[in-house]
């Protein structure tokens, strides 16, 4: 849809829902609304909880700006009721939402396409502990919720015994846990806008991990931009990048994960929500490429579309 189209329209902000992710969606979302407002847009906030549906017929939403962030929001559920009722919407469309909002099942499509992702290992509520530690044997690792987000219930492991705890916690969060190589080195992360890819940013923690706390407390963590990589090795992650998009069928805005080790590198996880607070990193790249906030909030909403 063009611009002027948008503005004859309704536009629902969805924010907040029923992950643990809902604090960040909040601030995501606001931002968005208020972009959205201030360009003139006639933008409404809608908070997704169960009575989604509800709300949205009540609020005559026309097009869904979706900023949530993990289940029920991020993993192709509400995608799938907006299809459903016919409200165009932005970012991925179901299936490409689902599939990157599982990690185990994103790192097999990597694989399969022969993408560098760290070794791993999946492991389900129920299953025998005894196996999985036993096919553990190098350490570090790291422990991860399958399907969660913002570094939520993630733990470094170094011996079997932290493994056992690293998955007791990450049980808290998830039913699907995976274990994977821990990879020492540089964290970079590249964000996709509508197939346009964008500055690769090096983020250091503070703290030396970029958990919860360093990526949204402002001034824990340090970012870089451009990313301070040889030549070579930054168009080739960018490339990387941009194909682990195109295999998980990615729409409108999305950042992909990786580690650096030397001239290797890691796909960690592609995020089809970005964060889109004041310490986000999709709003930094593209302010890096002259992109401004109310501008790249516009870009994601002309993708908005069905049947993605």
């Amino acid at each position: 849809m063009t611009r002027s189209e948008l503005k004859k329209k309704r536009i629902g902000v969805l924010m907040g829902g029923l992950s643990a992710e809902r604090e960040i969606s909040l601030r995501t979302g606001r931002a968005v609304l208020g972009a959205l407002q201030q360009s003139g847009f006639q933008a409404v906030e809608i908070d997704a909880g169960r009575n989604l549906a509800a709300r949205l017929v009540e609020e005559a939403v026309e097009v869904a700006f979706i900023a949530l962030h993990g289940r029920f929001g991020e993993d192709g559920t509400v995608q799938g009721l907006l299809e459903i009722l016919g409200i165009p919407y932005t970012g991925s469309g179901v299936l490409a939402s689902s599939v990157a909002m599982d990690k185990v099942t994103t790192k097999k499509l990597l694989l399969y396409h022969e993408l560098p992702t760290p070794a791993f290992e999946a492991y389900r509520r129920g299953e025998d502990q005894t196996r999985l530690l036993d096919r553990c044997r190098h350490f570090p690792l790291v422990v991860k919720p399958a399907r969660e987000g913002s570094t939520i219930g993630v733990s470094i492991v170094r011996n079997p015994e932290e493994l056992q705890r690293g998955l007791s916690e990450a049980l808290k969060c998830d039913d699907l846990i995976l274990v994977e190589d821990f990879i020492q080195g540089r964290e970079v992360t590249v964000s996709i806008l509508n197939g346009q890819v964008l500055p690769i940013i090096q983020v250091v923690p503070k703290g030396g991990f970029y958990d919860y706390q360093a990526k949204y407390t402002a001034g824990q963590t340090e970012y870089l931009l451009p990313a301070p990589l040889d030549g070579v090795l930054y168009d080739r992650i960018q490339q990387m990048a941009l194909a682990a998009y195109r295999v998980l069928g990615c729409a409108g805005a999305a950042r992909v994960d990786f580690m650096v080790r030397e001239k290797e590198f890691f796909c960690l996880e592609v995020n089809t929500i970005p964060g889109m607070t004041e310490t986000s990193l999709l709003p930094k790249a593209a302010g890096h490429e002259g992109i401004s906030f109310a501008e790249l909030v516009l870009r994601m909403l002309e993708d908005a579309a069905l049947g993605k």
